[in-house]
């Protein structure tokens, strides 16, 4: 998630200047052509081009609300993570208690069923980021070999990778009970076995009479909700922006593009001996517009995929680890995670 207020011009000419380039040798180009050779050819008369412009940017609208849509989702399911978090730590802190119990446990064994209860949460949430950017055959980073490139060059520079990479491993180590470490780490969906032998140490907890049928029932329900936010992340990381949609909607703009200097020059020409020159900026700031609304789409679609303008899972999971862990009384507490290079993530 980028944090400052405006994107500076630094940044966005490290996100398109490339792009800048090749607009410019194809409109000097297509000025070139015809000025020296007096050809028609390379001129077009400016309304179907228009139009083509027209519909492109419906297009692209289109594609850019439903990659919105996706990235909104995906903040809103993380919100109510932390939400439901926080109601786990408090229900556990309230409901585990002695009150049902013939004998009663010692103060440190509550505590202890407690802390276990809540670490094994916090796993589950360094689990599920971990999972989530595990990268999908249609992310940038599994592209061809220029996008591919770049793709991880962003991820070094503005992604995941300002982020030391152990932070799941040495979390994971730390929250999840040592007993079962191993088993769950090799599980093939390590957050869902969480979630389960959570639900096991309620029914032991419920065979031990340390929580009644109510409470039991109202825990299960919060492992439940969590079930519900781990699959909406996972259609949302596992079903990509309709491929149609994508990838047409780049064939649009690479058509109108390439379309666009011999349209320019017909309407610049009308200007005098040396208004075709003023064609060739005014085609690549047309042309850098229409490729920067179809980036913007491109880059948020997939709001899990480690970039400057993902979720910031690690800090909300950074933020949940520190509000539960002041619910178990704990004072010696990480530090909430902070942004560098402007990317909190």
């Amino acid at each position: 998630m980028y944090v400052k207020k405006n994107f500076s011009l630094r940044s966005i000419l490290n996100f398109t200047g490339g792009h800048l380039v090749w607009l410019t040798l194809w409109s000097l180009l297509v000025v070139l052509l015809y000025k020296y050779t007096n050809s028609q050819i390379f001129s077009l008369p400016w309304l179907p081009i228009s139009l083509i412009g027209t519909a492109v940017a419906f297009y692209v609208g289109f594609k850019n609300n439903n990659a919105y849509d996706r990235l909104w989702e995906a903040r809103k399911i993380w919100g109510a993570i932390v939400n439901d978090s926080r109601s786990w730590a408090a229900s556990v802190t309230g409901y585990i208690s002695n009150q049902f119990r013939n004998e009663n446990l010692s103060d440190a064994e509550l505590a202890g069923i407690k802390k276990n209860l809540i670490y094994t949460h916090i796993g589950w949430l360094y689990a599920l980021r971990s999972q989530l950017l595990i990268p999908t055959p249609w992310e940038h980073v599994s592209q061809g070999k220029h996008v591919s490139k770049l793709a991880k060059k962003r991820l070094q520079q503005f992604g995941v990778g300002l982020y030391k990479d152990e932070y799941s491993e040495v979390c994971l180590q730390e929250f999840l009970p040592k007993e079962q470490y191993n088993y769950l780490i090799n599980c093939k969906n390590t957050a869902t076995q969480i979630i389960a032998s959570q639900a096991t140490e309620l029914n032991k907890l419920r065979a031990n009479d340390v929580i009644d049928d109510f409470r039991h029932v109202e825990l299960q329900q919060l492992l439940n909700l969590f079930y519900t936010h781990q699959g909406k992340c996972e259609r949302i990381k596992k079903f990509p922006l309709p491929r149609q949609y994508a990838s047409t909607s780049f064939l649009f703009i690479s058509i109108f593009i390439f379309m666009l200097p011999f349209g320019m020059v017909s309407e610049f020409t009308k200007l005098g001996e040396f208004g075709i020159w003023l064609s060739i900026p005014f085609t690549v700031v047309v042309g850098w517009v229409f490729l920067m609304m179809e980036l913007v789409g491109d880059y948020s679609e997939n709001p899990f995929e480690g970039l400057g303008n993902d979720i910031p899972m690690l800090s909300l999971c950074r933020t949940i680890e520190i509000d539960l862990r002041e619910m178990l009384g704990e004072t010696d507490l990480p530090k909430p995670i902070e942004a560098k290079n402007n990317v909190l993530l």
